[in-house]
């Protein structure tokens, strides 16, 4: 089994901001996947489904950001899902807009939801794919950004972005994630 986790806030004034690009990339992967996230429990909506043979689920935690790990670890426990089959996507700020990063561990870098993940799963050694959402521009504050649309611009990479992330994790659903990293970065 594989979760595949995207790290959003809930409610419509968040749709389409940077913070929520992990949901935009759990929304894509079950619209391509024919995953219904109509599942209510754990502090988040999610689905489950088959990819390539694997059962997957879908998740997108409903706790806001900063208690991310509220909602991953009990679906984890519940559901038997060893750590090393999670895979954690969410936007990096130290990445150009439209590039992604896979990585197998590593510290939260600011990031408080995975703050919130690391601390709820007694580990920084767990899969993520970071989506870049690139830095603030002329003088904003990092949480307006963050919480921002996305500039007309750059909406072209982020659609790109997104797609990437969907084949990297269907790709993981039959290759090794270490494969998948060194295919994708």
């Amino acid at each position: 089994m594989k979760l595949i986790i995207g790290l959003g806030n809930p409610g419509s004034k968040y749709d389409g901001t940077r913070h929520n690009i992990g949901f935009d990339c759990v929304d894509r992967c079950a619209k391509e996947w024919g995953i219904e996230l109509n599942q209510s429990k754990f502090k988040g909506v999610f689905g489950k489904g088959v990819v390539n043979g694997e059962t997957v689920f879908l998740l997108k935690p409903l706790t806001y950001m900063n208690l991310s790990g509220e909602s991953v670890r009990p679906l984890m426990d519940y559901y038997q899902i060893p750590i090393e089959d999670i895979v954690v996507i969410y936007d990096d700020l130290d990445l150009p807009t439209g590039k992604i990063r896979l990585r197998q561990k590593g510290s939260a870098g600011g990031h408080n939801g995975i703050k919130s993940l690391i601390a709820h799963l007694g580990t920084q050694e767990f899969n993520r794919i970071r989506v870049g959402i690139d830095r603030p521009r002329n003088g904003e504050t990092i949480v307006n950004y963050v919480l921002g649309n996305y500039y007309p611009e750059e909406r072209d990479a982020v659609g790109e972005s997104v797609e990437l992330v969907a084949k990297a994790v269907e790709a993981w659903t039959t290759k090794p994630f270490l494969e998948v990293m060194n295919q994708f970065n």
